[in-house]
């Protein structure tokens, strides 16, 4: 779902205009999070494009790249959810489908068998090994309009809005 429900961007005119009924507004500021929401749904929107085409969605993605870090070492569930950011209950619907399409396999830990194992199948290799050259040519491609010193401002510019974002509540 997107993060702005708007068909157009309000001219600066109008940020001005309700400036004056609302003096916590503030115009450029309003500007640049309007932009900046815009932008962060049209690259998602490109994104779920390319992910779709290979049948994933960025959730599935996001667990595929974690265990092809190093295909080599298992990862339990619990560290898969908490390097994504999502619920352990999110995580166990994310390895279910994965699991039913054959990209990954759940085995017991053979230290503690009641502890579950996830790692890539062949099938879940070959996936990324065919997904992920295309997906960051797409990434260098949404980047390409950006000088490499405008990309390195432009990562200091948001981790600085990050830095001053209240903590979030897990």
């Amino acid at each position: 779902m997107p993060l702005l429900l708007l068909k157009e961007l309000p001219r600066f005119e109008c940020l001005l205009e309700a400036a004056q009924r609302y003096p916590d507004l503030h115009p450029e500021s309003t500007e640049a999070f309007l932009h900046l929401l815009r932008t962060t749904d049209l690259v998602f929107a490109a994104d779920s494009r390319l992910l779709s085409q290979h049948q994933l969605s960025p959730g599935r993605f996001t667990v595929l790249m974690q265990l092809n870090r190093h295909p080599d070492l298992p990862e339990t569930p619990a560290t898969l959810a908490d390097a994504a950011g999502v619920t352990r209950a999110t995580m166990t619907g994310l390895l279910d489908t994965l699991e039913k399409d054959g990209l990954v396999r759940r085995s017991p830990a053979p230290s503690d068998r009641r502890l579950t194992l996830i790692q890539l199948t062949e099938a879940g290799t070959a996936l990324m090994n065919r997904v992920i050259p295309e997906y960051f040519r797409n990434v260098a491609a949404m980047m390409a309009p950006l000088s490499p010193e405008e990309r390195a401002q432009l990562v200091g510019l948001l981790q600085k809005i990050e830095r001053n974002l209240p903590p979030s509540v897990d």
